[in-house]
């Protein structure tokens, strides 16, 4: 999948969060401006937007008259939950390794529901990708996945699903995954779902995601649910005030 280069204010704030992660900045001081830009060679415009970058996603926080410093509890943020991130790389910022388990993929008559939430004739069918994610081999997330089957313009192995499913979009169906509209949603779990999941008898509810992802001309192109066993995978963020 062909992906822009990152541009220098995104390698600058990539570079400052490793260092940050790897606690070289004293007290948590972070230096100033002009001490960065000469360091890793960029002009202080390309730092200052880095360090914004940073404040907005809670990294950092600017303190009047002391200077700018890390944010330890903005450190617990792992993931931003307005990006589009593989589940296996925030299983990975969590500490396990993860690995993929592809349960079923099967082609089937589309629901009423689906058909009007992707736009498409009750007629049409619907392409169903079931996959489970594990963190250190115990399962953590549960993903349904509905695709257009007419979207599908070559044939495929049914291996591929262990690919981010954007990267499926694009490679079998010509289509670029722009971005997600998101409900957090919780659910009292099927007997699949808990059993698929391995749920500890005393959890009753999960949180969910019910998702329609949209092409660069705001087209729907998938319709996505994901089941999170949050005794195992914390979500966070952080809400800012007035």
């Amino acid at each position: 999948m062909l992906k822009r280069a990152p541009s220098l204010t995104e390698l600058a704030k990539s570079q400052i969060k490793e260092r940050i992660l790897n606690e070289e900045f004293a007290e948590g001081r972070i230096p100033s401006e002009m001490e960065l830009a000469s360091e890793l060679g960029v002009s202080r415009t390309t730092i200052r937007d880095a360090l914004s970058r940073l404040e907005l996603e809670g990294t950092i926080y600017r303190k009047q008259g002391a200077g700018t410093f890390v944010n330890e509890a903005g450190l617990q943020i792992k993931t931003r939950l307005e990006e589009i991130w593989t589940y296996e790389s925030i299983l990975q910022a969590h500490g396990y390794a993860p690995s993929t388990r592809i349960i079923n993929i099967s082609e089937q008559p589309i629901d009423a529901t689906t058909a009007s939430d992707l736009a498409l004739s009750t007629t049409e069918t619907i392409l169903l990708v079931k996959k489970l994610f594990l963190a250190d081999g115990e399962p953590v997330i549960l993903t349904h996945n509905f695709i257009p089957t007419r979207l599908i313009a070559t044939t495929y192995r049914a291996d591929v699903f262990h690919q981010p499913i954007y990267q499926f979009l694009h490679n079998y169906g010509n289509e670029h995954l722009a971005y997600y509209l998101s409900e957090i949603v919780p659910l009292i779990p099927s007997a699949t779902i808990a059993e698929t999941l391995n749920l500890p008898l005393e959890q009753s509810v999960l949180i969910s995601f019910e998702e329609i992802g949209y092409n660069q001309d705001n087209k729907p192109i998938i319709k996505a649910f994901s089941y999170f066993r949050d005794d195992l995978l914390r979500l966070r963020l952080i809400r800012r005030g007035p």
